[in-house]
């Protein structure tokens, strides 16, 4: 288990045409690389959701051989190595200090589309400053379908 719930990673995908959720080792929240390995090493459509301090998330999802990124929070790449990651492999630049006093997402707001929650229901997810990213990530598993399995997950950790 985690020494800390500081960050945590965890796998989703389907089998037998029920969601399961697996948490990671804790060490995958900190490198992308690990992350998108964690999620080829899985059944197809499957996703990693990563969760850094409640400040951030970063999904990634392969799809039809292509990784596919989302960062919830561009402001969280001037702190965070994750994020700074995540916006290098999106060939992104981290945001100047000017830009800090607003967040927004950056990579792919539609990377559950084929799973019914477009762009726009994904940035109305992501728009509410008042959430965590813990929360958010709560309101994707309701809305996806696997909050269940989700939250067995996330009561074990803490």
């Amino acid at each position: 288990m985690a020494e800390s719930f500081d960050k945590w990673a965890v796998v989703v995908f389907q089998q037998e045409g029920l969601w399961q959720v697996e948490e990671l080792p804790p060490t995958v929240a900190d490198d992308l690389e690990a992350v998108v390995a964690a999620v080829r090493g899985q059944v197809g459509g499957a996703f990693a959701l990563v969760d850094v301090a409640d400040e951030f998330f970063v999904v990634v999802r392969r799809v039809q051989g292509e990784d596919r990124l989302l960062l919830s929070d561009v402001t969280a790449s001037v702190a965070w190595d994750l994020a700074a990651q995540v916006m290098e492999r999106l060939d992104l630049d981290v945001p100047a200090d000017d830009e800090l006093d607003e967040v927004w997402p950056v990579g792919d707001l539609g990377v559950f589309e084929d799973l019914g929650l477009d762009e726009m229901e994904m940035g109305a997810i992501l728009s509410d400053v008042d959430a965590y990213a813990d929360e958010m990530l709560s309101t994707l598993a309701r809305r996806l379908g696997f909050s269940d399995a989700y939250e067995r997950v996330m009561d074990a950790l803490v």
